[in-house]
């Protein structure tokens, strides 16, 4: 079998490995009796709810070779090599939420940000008012309220 191709030339591709990671290990550890513990929730006793439970587990399994891969071979030298496949989750992977926030700006970018003119702004808030700004939708108009007028330009 050739050798992989020289760094100088290629890229090398190199698999993460998530279950070395302290934050692999730190939700895999305490994962199965954090689900044991009674909780409120309708769907049954457990941890928490059951969509918490079901991103928790994917992304433990994301970028792990025995849930799944795809194989490569290069090209130019014929080294083959595995890509592990990913849980493709929305919430606590660290390896699906860069890709999908890629994946979304370019989407944003190219088809939308280019026919349209932008501006973007970005709010800070606050600690304290971050909970009833999420939960009290007439306190997040008057805030949206606000901040916009604020940036339209005065006479």
């Amino acid at each position: 079998m050739p050798a992989p191709c020289a760094p100088a030339r290629t890229a090398v591709y190199r698999r993460r490995r998530p279950e070395r990671t302290v934050r692999y290990r730190t939700v895999q550890t305490p994962l199965a009796t954090w689900l044991e513990l009674p909780c409120d929730r309708q769907q049954g006793a457990g941890g928490g709810p059951a969509h918490v439970e079901r991103e928790l587990r994917r992304s433990l399994d994301s970028g792990i070779l025995a849930h799944g891969f795809a194989r490569a071979r290069c090209a130019q030298c014929g080294h083959a090599f595995l890509i592990a496949w990913s849980c493709k989750g929305r919430g606590v992977c660290p390896a699906c939420n860069p890709r999908r926030m890629v994946e979304t700006a370019a989407h944003l970018v190219d088809p939308i940000f280019l026919r349209l003119p932008v501006c973007q702004w970005v709010l800070s808030v606050p600690k304290r008012l971050r909970d009833p700004l999420e939960h009290d939708p007439a306190i997040e108009t008057l805030a949206l309220r606000i901040n916009v007028q604020s940036r339209e330009p005065k006479p």
